[in-house]
């Protein structure tokens, strides 16, 4: 089992940009899908982006499409989130996740989680 730490979160203004980072421990990293979701006050955890193993593949909710990147460097055990143009409504704890198996969009999915970074974007 991967053990994951985010970290990068902070208050940003609305337009700002910020790149969150997880760091993985282990060897076998490069083996798994890797994702991040985000759970606002109130709300369940929401799927943001997911990327396959090797980076070929990614995916992003609809929300984020056209401003966020997920992107991920094996040799150094690592995840990203670049996140530009941001909203007022992107405010949440962000969280990455490795995935079980080679689906990639169910908070289910993934079997192993960081304890999250809190990303706020004021108006």
């Amino acid at each position: 089992q991967v053990q994951l730490v985010e970290s990068g979160g902070g208050l940003v203004q609305a337009g700002g940009s910020l790149r969150l980072s997880c760091a993985a421990s282990g060897r076998t990293f490069s083996s798994y899908g890797m994702g991040w979701f985000r759970q606002a006050p109130g709300k369940e955890r929401e799927f943001v982006a997911s990327i396959n193993w090797s980076g070929s593949r990614t995916y992003y909710a609809d929300s984020v499409k056209g401003r966020f990147t997920v992107s991920r460097d094996n040799a150094k055990n690592a995840l990203y989130l670049q996140m530009n143009s941001l909203k007022p409504e992107d405010t949440a704890v962000y969280y990455c996740a490795a995935a079980l198996g080679s689906s990639y969009y169910l908070p289910a999915d993934f079997g192993s989680w960081g304890q999250g970074t809190q990303v706020t974007v004021s108006s």
